[in-house]
């Protein structure tokens, strides 16, 4: 059985997955920029009953930290992605691109577009972590 996403132990596995992934681990070697945070919305007919935030502490390559928060602590990341639960199950089974969901307008960036653009490849890496990541969606119980 899967781990529930969005959760705290999600985003655990989810923290070791980036950590020992080499590709991300080269592909943001020079990121330097902060934070990024996701937000994903309420869908309380799947039980996800408010916003639900995701802290990523990354620099140079590494995951320091990541842990679920408030969507009001999320919205402080120097970068905050923000996404419907179904653009997010989209995302982690790789069937939408992050940069370009933010490009469409799938998901909502605040934060600078062209820095993340720069780090197209790093953004793809954190994907592929994700599906490392035995996980369960909640509409999918």
């Amino acid at each position: 059985m899967g781990i529930p996403f969005p959760s705290e132990e999600w985003v655990a596995k989810y923290k070791e997955a980036v950590n020992s992934n080499p590709a991300y681990k080269e592909a943001a070697k020079d990121w330097v920029h902060g934070p990024v945070s996701l937000i994903v919305k309420a869908e309380p007919s799947i039980g996800l009953n408010e916003d639900i935030g995701v802290w990523l502490d990354l620099e140079k390559g590494v995951c320091k930290d990541a842990r679920v928060v408030s969507a009001e602590e999320a919205e402080k990341a120097p970068f905050c992605i923000t996404g419907e639960y179904a653009r997010w199950k989209q995302v982690l089974k790789k069937e939408l691109e992050p940069v370009q969901g933010m490009m469409q307008g799938k998901l909502k960036l605040k934060g600078d577009l062209p820095t993340i653009v720069r780090f197209v490849r790093a953004a793809q890496e954190l994907v592929n972590s994700a599906t490392f990541v035995d996980t369960e969606f909640l509409d999918e119980k």
